[in-house]
Formats: C-alpha cells, sequence, structure tokens
C-alpha cells in the first residue's frame, strides 16, 4: 500500500516553516544590544554574593557572573576574554602570570580597581577550590599601579581558566 500524504498536512507543515525561513538562513550581523535579564527559581544563599565564599556548585555562578568580575572570563569562541585584565602573559616555564589591569575600572562605590584589590580578593578566597589554587602559587606579587604578577611554584596550564571563574580573584 502506497502512503498518502495530505495536501493539508503537507499545507500545515509549509505554513509553520515559511515564516521562519528567513530567520533561519539569514546569517546574525547585528551586535547584541540592550540588556539581559536571567531569572533562576532558586533561593539565593548569602554566600552566593561573595565569590570569597563560593561552594563548589555551578548554582551561584549565577549570581557571581551578574555582580563581579575576574581577570579574564570565558566568552564564545574565546576561553579567555578580557575582563579586568586588558591583557596578560605567561612565562615560557609556565612560572609566571602577569595580568594588566584595564584603566578606569571603578568598584560600586567609586573606587579605583588595584592590583592591590586582585590580591587581596586572591588572599581572602577560601571557597571550594581554595586548597587547590594556593598550594599552587607560591605568591602573587603588585608590580605597579596596573599590574599584578602570579608565581606558581610549578607549571599549571589551569592558571589562566582558575582566573576567569570565582577563584580568588573575582572582585
Amino acid at each position: 500500500m502506497k502512503p498518502r500524504h495530505s495536501p493539508l498536512a503537507f499545507g500545515v507543515v509549509l505554513g509553520l516553516f515559511v515564516p521562519f525561513a528567513p530567520a533561519m538562513c539569514a546569517p546574525a550581523v547585528a551586535a547584541p544590544e540592550g540588556q539581559v535579564t536571567f531569572a533562576a527559581t532558586v533561593t539565593l544563599a548569602p554566600t552566593w554574593f561573595d565569590p570569597a565564599e563560593t561552594p563548589g556548585v555551578i548554582t551561584p555562578f549565577l549570581t557571581l557572573y551578574a555582580l563581579h568580575d575576574a581577570l579574564v572570563k570565558p566568552m564564545p569562541g574565546n576561553p579567555w576574554a578580557p575582563s579586568l585584565a586588558e591583557s596578560w602573559t605567561a612565562s615560557n616555564d609556565g612560572l609566571t602570570y602577569e595580568f594588566v589591569l584595564r584603566k578606569g575600572v571603578r568598584f560600586h562605590n567609586g573606587e579605583p580597581v588595584t592590583p592591590e584589590d586582585v590580591k587581596f580578593s586572591f588572599e581572602r578566597y577560601k571557597g571550594s577550590g581554595a586548597t587547590t589554587l594556593k598550594s599552587r602559587v607560591a605568591a602573587v606579587e603588585i608590580v605597579d599601579a596596573q599590574r599584578v604578577r602570579f608565581r606558581m611554584k610549578q607549571p599549571w596550564p589551569d592558571k589562566t581558566s582558575s582566573s576567569s571563574r570565582s577563584d580568588g580573584v573575582r572582585l
């Protein structure tokens, strides 16, 4: 028996597809504009507002990413996009990472973000990754008014990805 296709069924499918065809085929050309609003149906815990006390689960990061900035942050197509740091370098031996802070960045109270703030945030971090992170960092050094240097005890390729999370360097 040969399957029969109803003209009505074809018309319904065509009617549902055709209005969306231009949007599905057209390349995205405009840059994002406006405001992003997200909602989460969870009860917020006070520790979710403080990057120094972040528990080891994903949910608090909704709050952290909305309220705090890191030295670098993951973005589409760039896992280490500039954020508070406009640039950074890593030594060939993997023992030193130096971050240059963006000029003009300020806290909500108007005070400038400084390398001292980065060092303070790292030192006060006591969240779920603190033991691992602090066991690998030999020192955090203030180089000048715009630069902070992390000296590692041994090479750690994951250092820059930890700078994009709340592991002690989120302000």
